[in-house]
């Protein structure tokens, strides 16, 4: 079976809306602090990780680029949590998801693409592929850390080839 193809399209808050926050420094969230000194982005994402006394995991994942051409033949989702990824350094990268279900097709998948001073936060449940970076990049990773199974990973019914034109 061909593998479907995709084109990224931009990371905007809207279009990103049914998957999670869009986690970006925008005026919309401002609000002054340490007296003037300091600019405060305000209530960014829907952090999520009480189920099933969940508590709060700070990680830094190192990502390294999948070869080229790029293949998506799985997803995974975090039923019990939600997931927020920050780059720490700023270089753009992909991000496929599909909304949450039980199970996920090639046809639902969505591809952003991020700008390196935009993170994501999943809701509980969002399908989305590991991180898909264009080149070597850290990001900061709040997850959830706890009791139960919070990671479900599936084969797609047909692969999902990432047009980077």
């Amino acid at each position: 079976m061909q593998a479907l193809s995709l084109t990224p399209q931009p990371l905007t808050v809207e279009a990103f809306r049914a998957f999670g926050d869009v986690i970006e420094a925008r005026s919309d969230t401002t609000i002054n602090i340490n007296q003037g000194t300091s600019q405060r982005f305000h209530d960014l994402a829907r952090v999520d990780v009480s189920s099933g006394d969940g508590h709060p995991l700070v990680n830094i994942f190192r990502a390294s680029p999948y070869p080229e051409p790029l293949v998506l033949s799985m997803m995974e989702k975090h039923p019990l949590g939600s997931q927020l990824f920050m780059p720490l350094q700023d270089h753009a990268y992909l991000v496929a998801v599909a909304q949450a279900s039980d199970k996920v097709s090639a046809g639902d998948i969505t591809v952003f693409s991020a700008r390196g001073n935009q993170g994501v936060n999943f809701l509980p449940g969002t399908w989305h592929h590991p991180l898909l970076v264009l080149k070597q990049q850290d990001f900061l990773v709040v997850d959830r850390g706890g009791r139960g199974d919070n990671l479900v990973e599936q084969t797609l019914d047909q692969s999902v080839s990432i047009s980077l034109v």
